[in-house]
Formats: C-alpha cells, structure tokens, sequence
C-alpha cells in the first residue's frame, strides 16, 4: 500500500507529463505566447532600451502613437520630442521606472528658468502646465522647485495633464546623457 503523499506526487508527475503533451501537440500556440512573455520580461527587467527605429506609444502623453527614433547625441531645440532613459527620483518608490523609456517635449533649456507659483509651473514666464497634486496610486506629488535649468539638462513635459515629467520633483529635469535620442511623430 503506497501512502498518501507518494500517491498525491505520483498524480502530479501524471498530471504534468500530460500537460507536457499536451503543449507538445499544440506548441505553435505556446511559442508565440512564451516569445511576447520572454520579450516582456526583458524589456521591463533586463533592458528596458528600446531596439527598433519605430516606436509605438500607448500613453496620453502625447498625442502619436508611431514614430520614428533617431538614436545618438543630438543639439536639441525647444520643442524637440526625444526618447530618455528614466533616472528621476520616484525611483525609489517605483523601481520599475529606472531606466524606462519616456517619450516627451522638450519644453525648456539650458540658462532658462523654471518658476513655480502655486502648482503652475512657468519657463521664461511662459506657463507651461499645473502639477497635479497626487499620482493615480495617490501618493503625493511635489511640483519642481524653482531653478535656472543647469547646462546639460532639459525640462521635458508631455501634452497630458496627466502626463509624469519635469513638472514633478519626482521626474526632475532630463540630463543630456539619458537622452537616446529624437523623434519624428509620424501619426
């Protein structure tokens, strides 16, 4: 008589050997579906720099949802759209984000000065947007303190209210060197 342990392990080693046949019989539907996974896991642990020219964006952030990337160091304008390897503070509340790619606007430069009045944030004068004053998570939201953008950094901003860049303390100011690239919308 075989015991009640062996006897469960023996049906869980059946019932895996089946389901390996199972995978086995139909590994064209597996394989697609372990690709886009392993694809996933890489992106968002490994290396989360995107590879290809095209880019898709799926946030409101801006308003393209393709567009061209052109990698390497570039003598950006205001209005730019560039791709930036996230390194702001929220890091540490939100590891996840380190090293993300964002898609935004460059919105002010190098000599420019940052003011804020409240939670308007202004450059040059000019209001550029209002932070907002939590995170969807609700987790408080600091806007930027007021400064004059240091050489070699950027603010950056999306075109959503509800978009997370340099209007935030937690997203700071972009440096130059995690700047991949610029972008051209395409639609």
């Amino acid at each position: 008589m075989t015991s009640t342990p062996s006897r469960l392990m023996g049906k869980s080693v059946g019932q895996f050997a089946e389901f390996l046949r199972h995978m086995r019989a139909r590994w064209f539907l597996y394989v697609p579906i372990f690709a886009v996974w392993g694809f996933a896991y890489t992106r968002l642990f490994v290396d989360p720099t995107p590879r290809v020219p095209v880019l898709f964006n799926w946030t409101p952030s801006l308003p393209y949802s393709v567009a061209v990337m052109h990698y390497g160091q570039h003598d950006l304008q205001r209005g730019d759209y560039i791709v930036f390897a996230f390194a702001g503070e929220a890091r540490t509340d939100y590891p996840g984000l380190s090293g993300q790619p964002f898609f935004k606007i460059v919105r002010g430069l190098p000599g420019d000065t940052v003011t804020v009045s409240g939670r308007t944030v202004a450059i040059n004068g000019q209001v550029v947007g209002t932070a907002k004053t939590h995170a969807f998570d609700r987790r408080p939201l600091e806007p930027i303190a007021p400064t004059v953008i240091p050489p070699g950094h950027y603010y950056v901003q999306g075109t959503s209210a509800d978009s997370f860049d340099s209007r935030y303390r937690a997203s700071g100011l972009v440096r130059a060197e995690q700047v991949l690239g610029t972008v051209v919308p395409l639609f």
